[in-house]
C-alpha cells in the first residue's frame, strides 16, 4: 500500500478500488489549488518553476489538474447522500 495515500483508499484485502482514483484526483486537485493560491497571492507559479514555463511536463501537470477537477465534479452527485443508498437502507 503506498504511504502517500490514506488507508481508506484501499479495500479490505488491500485491493485498489474506485476510492484510489478518488484519492488521487483529490490529491492532484489540491496540488493545483495550492499552485493557484501561490499564483494569486504571490505571483509565483510553482509548477512553472519546477518543470519550466509551459514545458511538456508542466502542460501534463496542468492537464491532470484540469481532468481531476472535472472528475471531482461528479462528487456533487454524492453530496448529501444518493438515492441508491436510501434504496439499500429501505430494502435491508
Amino acid at each position: 500500500m503506498p504511504d502517500f495515500l490514506p488507508a481508506e483508499c484501499f479495500g479490505m484485502e488491500g485491493i485498489m478500488n474506485n476510492k484510489v482514483l478518488d484519492c488521487i484526483a483529490l490529491t492532484i486537485a489540491i496540488i493545483g489549488a495550492v499552485n493557484w493560491g501561490l499564483i494569486g497571492f504571490f505571483s509565483f507559479d510553482l509548477v512553472a518553476m519546477i518543470f519550466g514555463n509551459m514545458s511538456w511536463i508542466s502542460r501534463i501537470v496542468y492537464a491532470l489538474v484540469g481532468l481531476s477537477g472535472l472528475y471531482l465534479l461528479t462528487f456533487y452527485m454524492y453530496a448529501g447522500g444518493s438515492e441508491t443508498r436510501g434504496a439499500e437502507r429501505s430494502a435491508g
